[in-house]
């Protein structure tokens, strides 16, 4: 194995850009650390992690190939590249068959005897535990999601409390964790209570996944101790194994602490940046965002469009979509006022433009870590996943934003969010007294996440300490 002195880490991600960019991030502050690190990739996800590790020299990509998966075009190696989330298990399921170039690029690394002392792989990639274990590597694992919301997962399919409650609005229990707020059916994330054939193939996918997360040697959080309400030795027990929770981030902020940062992208739209330079008032511009995964109604996006018109605040809208168009006339009556954008944009740089004084977000975690890192309240609207829970916390649990109210009547399945409601939620959030009280609880949140990855902060000491472990492990 890599001497203490000279240590190796590989590092897995997931082919999608949310489960990616953390760990790039991970990479970067590791070598920060001189410490060698390996990424591990396909051909066509290359490119663009080696183009945003490119200034570290300790860091390294081994390729493997991705397989072809049936329905889809060669080439399709990322999430965002399904044209649906329809592909979304079988792209699950395609990924089992990189165990075996995964092994090979190991053997490679043992009969050169630079062997890693830990492989750090994302949560579906649960089969790199029993490869790693073939050749004594501890294997870390990496949800993407924060402690809270691990902990919160991990209960629920425990204990099973919403087999249990008469009504999807009652509180629910759960044993063993104190939440900072109350929860209740309604509020879980849906494949945790829809998951109950245990025939279904995802089902099984997601268990043995589960089961590999809980004989991991530790998890790596992109999250730091000072939010999470005191839950990391709660959720601690439920690893048998023993393995240890790491609050390392909030880790997109290592390279700007250490001061070895990338030049600001020169992709970004000149206009956009020039948008937001002309906003004369501090923080007076909504950023609007729903992330790579969620998929809105053209009706639906109708709604944000208009709710944004009504509420007469200055915004940047970014939408995904292909299909939608603005209604008629919007574009033509928000110059100057409102921009939207459909390119891909520098989320971090544009929430930490002067300019930007809100948020109006589906509560992916690393939309609300970095938020809150940049001291930016949050309109929360979640829509997939563990973003409900994500919500529960900016909102109730630290006080950093506000939740958006969801529609109940007859503007059709398509609509979640009615434009009044938008209209309401994004004034309260930038001119309300609520909103105020937000902001400066998100401002001073901002300053504690700083603190953390700084020399003496939570999240630097969790990192020395988990390097000293993992070397102090290999050296056995």
């Amino acid at each position: 194995m890599a001497s203490p002195q000279t240590p190796h880490v590989v590092i897995f991600p997931f082919m999608a850009q949310g489960h990616t960019l953390p760990l790039l991030d991970l990479s970067k502050a590791l070598s920060h650390r001189n410490i060698k690190v390996t990424i591990i990739t396909t051909p066509a996800n290359a490119k663009s992690i080696g183009t945003d590790t490119e200034n570290h020299p300790n860091i390294g990509l081994v390729e493997i190939p991705f397989p072809i998966i049936h329905g889809l075009p060669q080439g399709t190696e990322n999430t965002s590249q399904l044209p649906s989330m329809e592909f979304f298990f079988p792209f699950l399921m395609a990924t089992k068959q990189l165990q075996k170039p995964f092994e090979q690029v190991l053997q490679g690394m043992s009969v050169s005897k630079s062997l890693p002392i830990c492989v750090i792989s994302d949560f579906f990639l649960g089969w790199t535990l029993s490869s790693c274990q073939a050749f004594g590597v501890p294997r870390l694992v990496f949800h993407g999601m924060c402690v809270l919301s691990m902990a919160i997962c991990k209960s629920v399919c425990a204990h099973m409390p919403h087999t249990k409650a008469k009504s999807v609005l009652d509180p629910i229990d759960l044993p063993g964790l104190e939440l900072p707020f109350h929860l209740s059916v309604s509020e879980l994330p849906a494949q945790l209570i829809q998951a109950t054939d245990q025939n279904d193939p995802f089902f099984q996918f997601m268990s043995d996944a589960g089961q590999a997360d809980c004989n991991s040697w530790g998890v790596v959080v992109n999250s730091f101790e000072e939010i999470e309400s005191g839950t990391v030795s709660s959720f601690e027990t439920f690893y048998e194994s023993g393995a240890r929770a790491w609050c390392l981030g909030p880790l997109f902020l290592y390279d700007k602490v250490e001061g070895i940062n990338k030049p600001i992208s020169q992709n970004q739209p000149n206009k956009l940046i020039q948008f937001l330079n002309d906003q004369v008032t501090l923080g007076s511009v909504l950023y609007v965002s729903f992330g790579t995964q969620a998929d809105l109604s053209d009706a639906q996006l109708d709604q944000v469009g208009l709710g944004l018109e009504e509420a007469l605040v200055p915004f940047l809208l970014v939408v995904r979509s292909t299909t939608w168009s603005p209604p008629n006339g919007l574009e033509e009556r928000l110059k100057g006022k409102g921009m939207i954008v459909k390119e891909w944009v520098d989320q971090r740089r544009i929430l930490s433009h002067r300019a930007v004084g809100g948020f109006f977000s589906h509560c992916g975690w690393n939309s609300v870590i970095e938020s809150i890192s940049a001291g930016v309240p949050i309109l929360a609207w979640p829509m997939i996943a563990e973003q409900s829970l994500n919500a529960k916390l900016v909102a109730e649990g630290l006080g950093a934003g506000l939740g958006i109210r969801k529609s109940h009547d007859d503007l059709g399945s398509r609509i979640e969010v009615s434009r009044q409601a938008i209209c309401e939620g994004v004034r309260e959030l930038m001119e309300g007294e609520k909103g105020r009280d937000a902001r400066e609880r998100a401002q001073a949140l901002g300053r504690v996440a700083w603190r953390a990855v700084q020399e003496g902060g939570s999240s630097h000491q969790a990192l020395n300490k988990f390097i000293d472990q993992l070397c102090a492990f290999s050296s056995q």
